[in-house]
């Protein structure tokens, strides 16, 4: 019996496929409905963030670089990364005319201070990001809002450091939930989700978790501060 040669030569021209030993004659499919051809082989592949980060034939663990990671990074991004960071980038784009500008406005828990915003900041600053951080950006004896307030005006991107102390902080009146107000009228606004989780988020500010971010769930921190690092690179 002869042997079809599309998986080698494909039918992708009707003289390619009289051609062939097993199909010249015309194979007429199931119920007469014209010639069969074999299907030419197409790898899956992942979209950019042009696309919205939607993957084609990747399935859910595909990932797509966002076109403003440099080639050979070290990070890989998930659709969901690429499209909610896509319009911040685009945010970080519009002010890189703007001078003195902080890179980034670093919202978090005061009982996180010392331990995960402090390790997120120096990540951030050891790959020179400039970050307004509380700890080091408010002199003893200034108005406490009034530099959050210069500091959130001057930033291109906010990130909210999503704790369990965090949590605990908007269930009452904070200055966190005031920062938190001002940087969900933006669309600069990142969420780090760290020792907690998206659900847990909901149940106490539906808007925020409405928001797709970055989680130390599914990426070490020292990565997290790598594609921020990338993120506000111009």
């Amino acid at each position: 019996m002869a042997r079809c040669t599309a998986p080698v030569y494909g039918h992708r021209t009707a003289s390619g496929r009289a051609a062939c030993p097993a199909c010249g004659g015309g194979y007429r499919g199931y119920g007469g409905y014209g010639s069969y051809s074999s299907p030419s082989y197409s790898p899956s592949y992942s979209l950019s963030a042009s696309s919205g980060g939607r993957s084609s034939g990747g399935g859910s663990g595909s990932s797509g670089r966002p076109r403003w990671s440099p080639a050979g990074s070290s990070v890989a991004y998930t659709p969901a990364e690429v499209s909610a960071l896509t319009p911040v980038r685009a945010a970080v784009e519009k002010l890189v005319l703007v001078p003195e500008r902080w890179d980034i406005f670093l919202c978090h828990a005061w009982d996180d201070r010392a331990g995960a915003a402090k390790e997120l900041h120096d990540l951030l600053v050891s790959r020179g990001v400039k970050v307004w951080f509380s700890e080091k950006d408010v002199a003893l004896g200034t108005p406490l809002l009034r530099e959050i307030d210069k500091g959130l005006a001057k930033s291109r991107v906010g990130l909210v450091l999503v704790t369990p102390a965090l949590l605990r902080r908007l269930q009452s009146e904070s200055i966190a939930d005031k920062e938190l107000s001002v940087l969900l009228a933006r669309d600069q606004l990142v969420p780090i989700v760290h020792g907690t989780t998206y659900e847990a988020l909901r149940e106490v500010s539906p808007m925020l978790a409405s928001r797709t971010g970055l989680s130390t769930g599914e990426n070490q921190m020292a990565d997290i501060a790598t594609k921020l690092v990338e993120l506000v690179a111009i």
